[in-house]
């Protein structure tokens, strides 16, 4: 299962596993913009502003596609994604 199967569209295992790492990464670069050093202490914050990011490198590219098409992801242009609204 490991292999890239060429032709053959993405289990639904594999997909739900691409999606939460995708999730999951999106939330971990948000955190890590908004704990940056600058927004000051009585600020109360700031929102991050990283929208799209590269998916995670573990997955073939038709996982994202498939996701795409499935209307869960869009692309942004250079090989970024962001979560498609709902």
């Amino acid at each position: 299962m490991a292999e890239e199967k060429q032709g053959n569209t993405p289990t639904p295992e594999e997909l739900k596993a691409a999606f939460k790492a995708f999730k999951k990464r999106l939330k971990v670069l948000r955190l890590d913009e908004e704990s940056n050093i600058g927004g000051g202490p009585l600020s109360g914050g700031r929102k991050s502003a990283i929208v799209a990011i590269e998916p995670p490198n573990q997955f073939p590219g038709g996982v994202w596609d498939e996701l795409v098409r499935q209307g869960k992801l869009k692309r942004s242009g250079r090989g970024q994604y962001e979560l498609a609204e709902e």
